[in-house]
């Protein structure tokens, strides 16, 4: 690290704006995480003490005797630009394959979604709701390739929900940008980490004061 120069001056700074970086594993040349900022932004990764798959790998890369490549993407750009590159960077190289916890989101725009998908939402019909319902919105973690198995996790939890609400609602909506995916009856409430994930990790659940349900597709 020595020869290496982990700083952005402010002069620097002040050319880069808000930008866009990835980590790449030297020892195999592929990418496994994405972020955006500004400043030194994209060297804070190299002091996090975290337990995260992100500082693992980083570690793990350092205990081979060499240090994660660090490129810039885009630089240049507002903080609104930055998030569309990162959400679509995230979104081409594929959530699975990088240690970014979270998908890159941008108010503005979808995320990576089949051809048939964007024409089945754009085509949607506005729905009625006449039962009794919980409208749960999964943007920042859909994907259009989810299966059935994938989506109903993805729907069931976790989340804020009060007691009263709890006892009311028979029908859990879920939703993305607006859109009615898939509905599903519920069978009952419990507090986040009771059920078994096979596609999420669930490990931070607990104690989190959210709420997750157990259902069917109605």
């Amino acid at each position: 690290m020595s020869d290496i120069k982990y700083e952005i001056t402010p002069e620097v700074a002040k050319i880069l704006k808000s930008y866009v970086y990835v980590y790449i594993d030297p020892r195999n040349g592929k990418p496994f995480y994405i972020g955006k900022g500004t400043g030194n932004r994209l060297f804070s990764h190299l002091k996090d003490r975290s337990e995260t798959e992100k500082v693992t790998q980083i570690a793990e890369i350092r205990h081979s005797g060499k240090e994660p490549r660090i490129e810039i993407l885009r630089y240049g750009l507002s903080d609104s630009e930055a998030r569309l590159v990162e959400a679509a960077s995230i979104d081409l190289i594929g959530k699975a394959k990088l240690t970014n916890r979270m998908a890159g989101h941008h108010e503005g725009s979808f995320g990576r979604i089949t051809s048939q998908r964007v024409i089945s939402m754009l085509s949607a019909k506005k729905v009625r709701v006449q039962h009794k319902a919980i409208l749960l919105t999964i943007n920042s973690l859909y994907r259009s390739d989810m299966s059935k198995e994938e989506l109903y996790e993805t729907t069931r939890g976790i989340w804020k929900v009060g007691e009263t609400n709890r006892n009311k609602v028979e029908y859990a909506l879920a939703l993305y940008q607006g859109i009615v995916l898939e509905v599903y009856r519920i069978k009952q409430w419990y507090p986040a980490g009771t059920l078994k994930y096979k596609t999420r990790d669930s490990s931070e659940f607990k104690n989190s004061g959210r709420w997750e349900f157990s259902g069917s597709i109605a």
